[in-house]
């Protein structure tokens, strides 16, 4: 079973596919880390985010797993990724080890902003994650804060926004749902709500494929 989830910054689809992957013992990949390190790694060695060249060795050069993810956590590196991930070449670069994820034997849970669309196409379930900007700066603002970070929460709902332009408006794997990809609007909805109702979209698709 192949469970596809996208959506935009903090609509809450990385803790859906966590528990998703937890409750039915899949693999579980946030994709975003994957242009997360690779803005890191632009970012340490004082390259400039689209610095195309560099770019496409730094996401060559990742281990798919082998993540520090506290360093690619917060506010600033959320940004950078948004700028990385517009480039066509490093998209390029990354779809083989998301697809080769996807492929494992027992299947595997994965999460982005073009899962449904372009790496995993033929997944069983696909899901798209949605909130509204002020509800998503507000989780954004309460995770930062947790993690001792200064929040400015104007200042959260204008990056919330400019990477919503940034996602959607970009030319190759643009944020969008899929065709058959079930919305999901978390905008309502505290962490146990989201989860629920994603189990049921789950259980109801596997219903409808016996």
């Amino acid at each position: 079973m192949i469970i596809a989830i996208d959506g935009p910054a903090a609509s809450g689809k990385g803790t859906i596919a966590r528990r998703l992957a937890a409750h039915f013992g899949l693999p579980h990949l946030d994709t975003g880390l994957l242009y997360r390190a690779t803005a890191r790694v632009l970012l340490d060695q004082g390259s400039k985010l689209d610095d195309i060249e560099n770019a496409v060795s730094a996401a060559r050069g990742l281990a798919l797993l082998d993540f520090e993810e506290d360093r690619l956590r917060g506010r600033e590196m959320g940004e950078a990724a948004s700028v990385v991930a517009a480039i066509p070449q490093v998209r390029a670069a990354l779809i083989d080890m998301q697809r080769a994820f996807a492929a494992r034997p027992q299947g595997a849970v994965l999460d982005g902003r073009d899962i449904g669309t372009v790496i995993a196409p033929d997944a069983n379930i696909k899901i798209f994650v949605t909130a509204s900007p002020e509800i998503r700066a507000q989780r954004r603002s309460l995770e930062l804060r947790g993690r001792g970070e200064k929040v400015d929460y104007p200042a959260i709902l204008e990056d919330i926004r400019k990477r919503d332009r940034r996602d959607s408006e970009r030319a190759d794997a643009p944020l969008m749902p899929a065709d058959d990809a079930t919305i999901l609007d978390t905008t309502d909805l505290n962490v146990e709500g989201a989860f629920a109702a994603a189990l049921d979209i789950v259980g109801r698709a596997q219903r409808e494929a016996l």
